[in-house]
């Protein structure tokens, strides 16, 4: 995150934690807009938060956070609308094209997708990880794979889900990509063979140094999340 660090006080900051699956997707968007930024880490290991982030997120104590002129903005999602108006039709001008598509009804539907995420994958990801006995871990794996399939639907034969460019729900959605393998060792499955569309998106996301500088090792990932969820 070198390259992005700021001395000093920053006109752009994102507090966020290193595993913290929702505040990638705003360090993504801000690496694809080529916004500098000042990287502040705030350990979710403890229960005590910072000063900063009680102060910036009084409501729900949590990252992400994006500090833009020493104004806080919360919520991953908020915070990646949020990015793309102030900054995704400089990038659009400059021969880049913005995170959210123009079209208000695809727009719509990227926004659909991401609330399913939110509220559907990452509250079966929970269960699956929480399950006790062998029938909770199945019916898990089992929705977890009908989920991950029902994205795999709205990808389609497209290289991006909004098409051929790189945009708002792949920020939103390859994040998960983190715990692709842990899926795989709870649930005792292969995602090559169960989503194989998904997998190959996955491959083409990652070739972007934005999602290659932000997404950190998998394997140190998963064992962080099996302590979040008390499984080690």
């Amino acid at each position: 995150m070198a390259d992005n660090m700021v001395s000093g006080e920053s006109e752009v900051v994102c507090v966020d934690f290193w595993a913290n699956l929702f505040g990638m997707r705003v360090l993504i968007a801000l690496r694809e807009l080529g916004v500098s930024f000042e990287y502040i880490e705030e350990d979710l290991r403890g229960r005590e938060r910072s000063d900063l982030v009680l102060r910036m997120n009084p409501v729900h104590r949590m990252v992400p956070i994006l500090i833009h002129r020493g104004r806080p903005i919360c919520n991953s999602i908020n915070i990646l609308e949020y990015i793309d108006e102030v900054w995704g039709h400089l990038h659009a001008e400059a021969g880049g094209t913005q995170l959210l598509p123009a079209d208000p009804l695809e727009r719509a539907s990227a926004r659909f997708w991401a609330d399913f995420v939110d509220h559907k994958v990452f509250n079966t990801e929970m269960m699956l990880f929480k399950s006790n006995g062998d029938d909770q871990k199945e019916a898990a794996k089992g929705e977890l794979i009908r989920q991950l399939r029902q994205l795999e639907g709205a990808l389609g034969d497209k290289n991006f889900f909004s098409g051929n460019e790189f945009g708002f729900l792949d920020i939103v959605v390859i994040p998960l990509s983190s715990m692709f393998r842990a899926y795989e060792q709870q649930g005792k499955f292969d995602l090559e063979v169960e989503c194989p569309k998904l997998m190959r998106w996955e491959k083409r996301c990652k070739e972007r140094e934005s999602v290659k500088s932000t997404l950190p090792d998998e394997e140190e990932v998963y064992r962080m999340h099996k302590k979040w969820y008390g499984i080690e």
